[in-house]
């Protein structure tokens, strides 16, 4: 069994569900479309190149919105050899996070994203993913490691395509073959040189499922999607009042309090996609049927307790009201019309 073998059955082991690696190649002179360089890249260009080409152009668009620390070090983000010195390899994991469980859609309860009816996501990765670097260090004591999920400067998307776990949808998030859109990504970067496995191939064909499905039009092109025009951007990432949210983004929200799933629900390979067997990701009644009402009436210490271990916390409790007064006046408008 080669190491690389080894690492990927120990990241199993752990519960993982996917896991792949990814080579970091060397640079090399490679061009590529200068008419429209968020499109296929020259096979001559290097990921880490194409990645920053990519990042450049679409914070050059403004599609960030105000998520600046994107746009803080597009290099670093873009090589992860400058997270990480000397950095040859990356081992990416993925953990499905699929339910057979359907949201609340009575009138009067609110909708929350798929991924954060459960436990923060963050919390699981940091925990299995420091074993999973304790282990490469038994295998391999010389090596170096970081690990992220979610939480650095890795374009975490990318490089699970590149390790084959599955590839980038034109909706932008990764699409598993076995797992749909419900994989969860986080990864560790070492400088071992470890025997790479082979990138995904991109399944989507002629299907614009995902396109048409977003109510907000965010998706602008196949694979680019403009962050200002999400509404998971705007119910989680926006930090402003909801004066500030555009009307016609308001109004596309409908009962939408944090994140947005469209695009997700009607990819056709989450036909064939399993729930999950990770107890951490089932669903609590609250985020199944999050009653509008009672919430909007929460006070800072009963959302705390509530949501000290959910992804929900991240707009705070000011930003998750804001979302729930769209959505009441959502309900208010379609029920008088």
């Amino acid at each position: 069994m080669t190491l690389a073998e080894s690492i990927k059955r120990e990241a199993l082991a752990l519960g993982f569900d996917a896991v792949g690696i990814a080579r970091i190649e060397a640079d090399n002179a490679g061009e590529r479309d200068s008419a429209n360089p968020m499109m296929s890249p020259s096979s001559e260009m290097s990921l880490p190149r194409l990645l920053l080409t990519r990042l450049s152009e679409w914070l050059r668009r403004g599609y960030h919105g105000t998520m600046a620390w994107i746009g803080r070090d597009p290099a670093k983000r873009a090589d992860p050899r400058l997270v990480l010195p000397g950095c040859q390899s990356i081992v990416a994991v993925g953990l499905n996070y699929l339910t057979d469980h359907r949201a609340d859609e009575r009138p009067g309860y609110g909708r929350i994203a798929r991924y954060a009816w459960g436990q923060d996501y963050h919390k699981i990765f940091r925990n299995r993913l420091k074993q999973l670097e304790q282990r490469i260090h038994d295998l391999a004591p010389d090596a170096q490691t970081r690990s992220y999920s979610d939480t650095g400067p890795i374009m975490e998307k990318a490089w699970a395509e590149r390790a084959g776990l599955g590839w980038i949808g034109k909706h932008s998030n990764l699409v598993s073959a076995d797992y749909g859109s419900w994989l969860l990504l986080g990864e560790v970067l070492t400088t071992l040189p470890l025997d790479a496995d082979e990138p995904a191939t991109d399944l989507c064909g002629s299907c614009s499922l995902c396109i048409q499905a977003c109510p907000t039009g965010a998706i602008v092109e196949p694979y680019v999607v403009d962050a200002t025009r999400c509404i998971s951007y705007w119910t989680i990432e926006w930090r402003g009042s909801r004066q500030d949210i555009p009307p016609a983004i308001q109004q596309r929200m409908g009962n939408k309090i944090f994140g947005c799933d469209d695009c997700l629900d009607v990819c056709p390979f989450n036909l064939r996609a399993e729930p999950t067997k990770e107890p951490a990701f089932q669903p609590t009644p609250l985020a199944l049927s999050p009653n509008l009402s009672l919430l909007s009436r929460l006070d800072e210490a009963t959302f705390s307790a509530l949501f000290q271990q959910s992804p929900l916390r991240r707009p705070k409790l000011e930003g998750l009201r804001r979302n729930i007064a769209i959505a009441q006046q959502n309900l208010t408008s379609l029920s008088s019309s």
